[in-house]
């Protein structure tokens, strides 16, 4: 298989993907034309990135791709919804690394409460300004909120626990047991979290759900001088709501996901709140520790190698959940030569629309059982006609159709 990696990578995850016996293209920092330009160039089966954007223009460049593998969690930047009309694979690798992001979240955190940036500027630039930097809240005793509790928002919990910090939470998915046994309090809503922190964290994918969820509401709720961190996706936070709230409510924020955050891994960055004293931003580093790249190297050539053996691909976020089948063929039949070939014949000149299929092999060899999921049209039902020819065809033992 020849692999595109598009981003930086880990040297070791590089080298075992070579001694499996992969051709691997190795040019980081592709983006946009250039992206395009190595995949028409390459015709490489897998795709491997991590923030590099991948448009529909980057997979019609490429008729031979196969796998998308985001060396990440999120993957909003890769055009899904193009990649499932081309029968592209889309898998990430979720989890690998939040330790570092939630390390950097409480790095914010910190920096938010004792105007680390600042000291660091104005000392910079030869000016000595104790008094003014001299008034943080501190975190000891602080109720830190957690808006999503998948496994970065876990991660901030023994960290917030290590600084005497207690801890509220919402999440879609969370329980009062489960609170429990993290020994956290469960929230009903994220505006139930902002009125009971001193700091709320964000830690939710960005999807139709979410986007906005930190809303103007979300933030009239929290007390003035708060601070908010969010290390998930820039749109998670309603934009108005925020530049209302860091004036109105004297609201700190700090992002590692910027709104309009550029594509190229350097230039020119503007942003309309950059100037603004209580908004930090950093470069979308969240994952950028040597720990996490190994970490995330390791996850995506599992990916990579599972699909190469087994046509299999774990992680993957384009499958359908569940297929527009409407009936189930089951065709018991002799482990013959041609068997199933005959059958999709009978199936296709019924016009019966193949979603899933497998094929199970008894013990010994000498039977299996095919199981295909099909859909009809609306209204009309598969026909005793076709369900006869398929039983009557050499080696099939019994077939038969339910609705589903």
């Amino acid at each position: 298989m020849k692999i595109l990696v598009a981003d930086k990578f880990s040297e070791a995850g590089l080298a075992q993907l070579r001694e499996a016996g992969h051709t691997v293209v190795v040019e980081p920092g592709l983006s946009g034309g250039a992206l395009t330009d190595a995949l028409r160039r390459e015709r490489p089966q897998t795709l491997i990135v991590r923030s590099t954007k991948v448009t529909a223009a980057d997979l019609d460049a490429n008729p031979d791709l196969e796998l998308i593998v985001r060396a990440g969690a999120g993957y909003d930047t890769i055009d899904v919804a193009s990649a499932s009309e081309r029968g592209i694979f889309v898998a990430n690798c979720p989890g690998k690394n939040a330790a570092a992001v939630a390390e950097l979240a409480f790095g914010l955190l910190l920096g938010l409460d004792r105007r680390i940036p600042d000291n660091v500027s104005e000392a910079r630039q030869g000016r000595w300004n104790k008094g003014a930097f001299s008034k943080a809240a501190g975190v000891k005793g602080a109720t830190l909120g957690l808006v999503g509790l998948g496994s970065i928002g876990q991660e901030m919990i023994p960290r917030a626990k290590a600084f005497g910090m207690r801890v509220v939470a919402w999440s879609r998915s969370l329980t009062d047991e489960r609170a429990a046994a993290l020994g956290i309090t469960r929230m009903g809503s994220p505006r139930d979290v902002a009125a009971a922190a001193d700091i709320v964290s964000v830690h939710v994918a960005l999807t139709p759900q979410t986007k906005g969820l930190i809303s103007r509401e979300v933030l009239e709720a929290l007390r003035d001088g708060a601070l908010l961190v969010n290390t998930s996706r820039a749109s998670v936070v309603d934009a108005e709501a925020l530049r209302w709230a860091l004036d109105a409510k004297d609201l700190r924020y700090a992002t590692d996901v910027p709104e309009g955050e550029p594509a190229a891994k350097e230039g020119p960055f503007e942003h309309p709140l950059a100037g603004h004293p209580n908004y930090y931003v950093t470069h979308h580093i969240g994952a950028s520790t040597e720990q996490a790249t190994e970490a995330i190297g390791q996850e995506a050539l599992r990916v990579v190698t599972t699909y190469a053996e087994t046509g299999r691909v774990p992680n993957c976020v384009n499958l359908a959940e569940q297929s527009p089948a409407t009936h189930l063929l089951t065709v018991r039949h002799r482990d013959r030569v041609g068997v199933l070939a005959g059958v999709l014949d009978e199936v296709s000149k019924a016009g019966w629309n193949v979603q899933e299929m497998e094929n199970l092999i008894f013990e010994g060899a000498e039977a299996a059982c095919a199981r295909i999921r099909f859909e009809v049209g609306p209204g009309t039902e598969p026909d005793e006609a076709t369900l006869r020819a398929i039983g009557d065809q050499d080696h099939v033992l019994a077939a038969s159709v339910i609705a589903l």
